[in-house]
């Protein structure tokens, strides 16, 4: 089973490339981030059209996630717990019966938190990741197979940086945020992509500003995170980064795990 997570950075506006990549990378899960759209304009009869079932949260303008999905979803649920104040559409959790029992996946888009100057907004990614790790805690107790995916706006380590001295006072290279990201995975997890290769250069965005993306100064922070009993039956992680070469591209690139389940 295929499970991708891509930042699309606007459905509307990518669709087209969305089905090309649907129908190209043939993922059995897609757990899209910046979708920009609400619920109700969500390009879906395309994506039905591709055999996909279609869950969205989505949010005018900004943020938004969903999950396309070729399995049948058996619950859905929409907003990270913790915090009812929160109306920003970041977290959608999708839950499928599998050969080996319950898959969960969720896809998120973990808030950006610049500039960290602004005590409101990186102090809003630190406690939106405390509740990640909650809420991943509560999830890893159930010993079911679970795939947290997404864009976390996370460096994990210098190596995930073509110039990682650039990003010293960027909210994504912060102490606390990769602390708290190092926390996330020793609960338990497993991160797909550095399971496989500890090589450098290996990248998922590249911003569009100064020809990024021509000299590969590029960043690492789409990750998929597997519970032990996703991990264990972990095959491989890959990136098509041939994505970002395509006319009018996100500037992120899908991230993909192979999985050994089967749907029922």
């Amino acid at each position: 089973m295929k499970i991708v997570t891509w930042n699309i950075n606007g459905v509307r506006a990518r669709i087209g490339n969305l089905t090309h990549w649907l129908t190209e990378s043939a993922p059995d899960i897609a757990c899209l981030q910046e979708i920009k759209t609400v619920d109700e304009q969500f390009p879906r009869a395309e994506i039905e059209a591709l055999g996909y079932n279609v869950e969205t949260y989505g949010q005018k303008g900004f943020n938004g996630v969903a999950i396309l999905s070729k399995l049948r979803f058996d619950e859905v649920i929409r907003g990270l717990p913790g915090d009812d104040t929160d109306e920003q559409a970041r977290f959608i959790e999708g839950v499928f019966s599998t050969d080996k029992g319950a898959l969960r996946v969720a896809s998120l888009y973990l808030p950006n938190g610049n500039p960290i100057d602004d005590e409101k907004k990186f102090s809003y990614k630190l406690s939106w990741m405390a509740r990640l790790e909650r809420w991943a805690e509560e999830r890893l107790m159930l010993e079911e197979a679970l795939v947290l995916a997404g864009d976390y706006n996370v460096i994990p380590e210098p190596i995930d940086a073509k110039f990682p001295e650039n990003w010293l006072s960027d909210a994504l290279f912060q102490p606390q945020t990769r602390q708290a990201f190092r926390r996330l995975k020793n609960l338990g997890f497993t991160e797909a992509v550095r399971a496989v290769t500890d090589a450098p250069d290996i990248f998922t965005f590249w911003d569009y500003q100064a020809g990024a993306w021509q000299k590969n100064n590029g960043i690492r922070i789409d990750h998929l995170l597997l519970s032990p009993e996703a991990a264990n039956r972990f095959s491989s992680a890959s990136i098509e980064k041939h994505v970002r070469a395509w006319e009018k591209p996100s500037d992120h690139v899908p991230v993909a795990v192979q999985l050994a389940f089967a749907p029922i």
